[in-house]
């Protein structure tokens, strides 16, 4: 069962980064191009913002059955561990609170240009933290 997790917990992370980053680029084209904001839009920053909550609650799963998550925390001298049971769940739940944040803010926006501002700030920052956490090495 851990490896199933394991596997699912990476395999979706390339959907959920792939389509965080179609909603970066999309917001930042429309607010670019002074369009307006269309149901469209609005599916995709969702998508985005399913696709990392997902992925949030099958990292939660994963950081409490793995013996590289919450079993580890504590030793910080190593800096493989120190990654993946405390940076990398800590710095990817702010990067999905940002993210959400953004989610909100979009939708009490009252103009388009409001709108993709809020989802290209937030989400790009999420999506920062999210790459700059990610353990490279145990990923591929």
């Amino acid at each position: 069962m851990y490896e199933f997790i394991q596997k699912f917990h990476s395999g979706w992370a390339f959907l959920a980064i792939l389509v965080l980053v179609i909603a970066v680029v999309n917001s930042f084209i429309g607010k670019s191009s002074n369009r307006e904001f269309t149901a469209k839009d609005r599916k995709i920053a969702l998508f985005a913002l399913i696709g990392t909550h997902t992925q949030l609650l099958v990292g939660l799963v994963l950081y409490f059955v793995s013996g590289r998550g919450f079993a580890s925390l504590g030793q910080m001298g190593e800096a493989e561990l120190r990654l993946t049971s405390l940076e990398h769940p800590l710095v990817n739940i702010i990067a999905i609170a940002l993210i959400t944040v953004g989610w909100s803010k979009h939708k009490k926006a009252v103009s388009s240009e409001l709108k993709f501002k809020s989802i290209a700030i937030f989400y790009g920052l999420g999506l920062v933290l999210i790459l700059s956490r990610i353990p490279w090495s145990l990923w591929f």
